[in-house]
């Protein structure tokens, strides 16, 4: 069932789907910290990082 928490609107009105933004950075945050050797300390830089590199590529 989908809710109003399922989506976020875009600056031009569109509608971005949150549950899908919310894997591909979780995805990305992963990949980040594999690549680190899953070093501790770094969760959040990775789900900031993975956040803008997902919204840079224009589709959120």
């Amino acid at each position: 069932m989908k809710t109003d928490n399922d989506s976020l609107y875009d600056i031009d009105g569109s509608e971005i789907d949150l549950n899908e933004f919310r894997e591909r950075v979780a995805k990305n945050a992963y990949y980040r910290a594999e690549k680190r050797g899953f070093e501790d300390g770094y969760e959040l830089e990775d789900w900031f990082e993975a956040e803008q590199e997902i919204r840079d590529e224009g589709r959120y």
